[in-house]
């Protein structure tokens, strides 16, 4: 099943069933009035919900309604936390090489992971306001998992059954604050403001056999101002399955339900596939040329962010944005 929020209804927004063809919706207020009181209490209003969602396909349920984008805001606008990693080790290994590192060999063994912003997430369409064009605008096409409660010290096989949703983001990054801060030893915070999230979130078994090993084997779609701007294949060279990312998160603590867990940049050892952000088409050009040809990100730029199913149909809708200064 789908699941999305409808803009209205307060901070957190109200919880909407949406159809596999994301044209029509109903509220699910009766079951859960948001996503996340659904995730606090997942084995009583999944099946409720998966049984709404039988309806709404079948065209049965009252109160079904046109679904307009627009009115959705982020699945979860706002979550306990995001955890993101840096599964995919052609990016990292790129990365590194540009600036004439090696990649140590424990990055074979030991996933990459901080903790970003999660108090509040982008509506999945609309603008994305940035204060500078100096601070070197970029995105980053990911895919995520939601999990339910996670006990602390969970293995990977067993980390499988706490995955509860999929969806994808766009991690916004700031390029150029992020040498600076990375200095100070402490990680990430200018440089990674709020990110946006797919228009919904899907069941893993919505997937069919895409979802398999904790991967998701389809290829991410990237588009920067109409042209293709990637396509890598997100279940093919990601070091780090979903469950090992659970794991590793959980080491020495439980983790709540609602926590999202972030891939990482998309890549694929196969160049010809394209990028998932900008730093990296950059850093391709440093390895070749000695210098980067591509500028970041100016204002007006616009970006979408998708995925397609075998036969061709948007699974989670389209993460579109245009960048524009941000004005108080």
């Amino acid at each position: 099943m789908k699941l999305g929020t409808l803009r209205a209804g307060g901070r957190d927004g109200t919880l909407v069933v949406v159809s596999a063809d994301l044209g029509h919706a109903v509220v699910a207020r009766d079951i859960a009035p948001t996503l996340q009181a659904a995730l606090d209490d997942w084995d009583r209003t999944a099946p409720a919900l998966a049984e709404l969602a039988t309806a709404l396909e079948a065209g049965s349920v009252e109160g079904r309604f046109a679904l307009r984008i627009e009115d959705l805001a982020a699945p979860l606008p706002r979550a306990y936390q995001f955890l993101d990693g840096s599964a995919y080790l052609a990016h990292v290994e790129r990365v590194r090489r540009a600036r004439g590192a090696e990649m140590p060999p424990s990055f074979l063994e030991d996933p990459l992971m901080y903790q970003a912003a999660s108090d509040g997430f982008l509506p999945p369409v609309g603008t994305i306001p940035v204060s500078s064009e100096e601070f070197g605008i970029d995105f980053e096409s990911e895919v995520c998992v939601v999990t339910g409660d996670v006990p602390m010290g969970v293995g990977p096989a067993e980390a499988a059954n706490h995955v509860q949703l999929v969806c994808l983001v766009n991690d916004v990054s700031l390029r150029n604050l992020i040498p600076a801060e990375l200095a100070k030893g402490f990680g990430f915070v200018q440089s990674k403001p709020r990110s946006a999230l797919s228009p919904v979130m899907v069941t893993p078994d919505e997937l069919g056999d895409a979802w398999r090993d904790g991967k998701l084997h389809l290829p991410l779609l990237t588009w920067l101002d109409g042209e293709r701007f990637g396509a890598p294949e997100a279940g093919a060279d990601m070091q780090f399955s979903f469950h090992e990312l659970i794991a590793h998160a959980a080491k020495t603590r439980p983790l709540a339900a609602g926590t999202i867990i972030g891939s990482g940049t998309v890549a694929n050892q196969d160049e010809s596939l394209g990028a998932s952000c900008m730093a990296e088409k950059r850093m391709l050009e440093i390895i070749r040329d000695g210098k980067p040809s591509t500028p970041f990100l100016s204002f007006g730029a616009r970006v979408r962010i998708e995925m397609l199913d075998g036969a061709g149909r948007n699974i989670f809708g389209s993460i579109e944005h245009v960048y524009e200064p941000y004005r108080r």
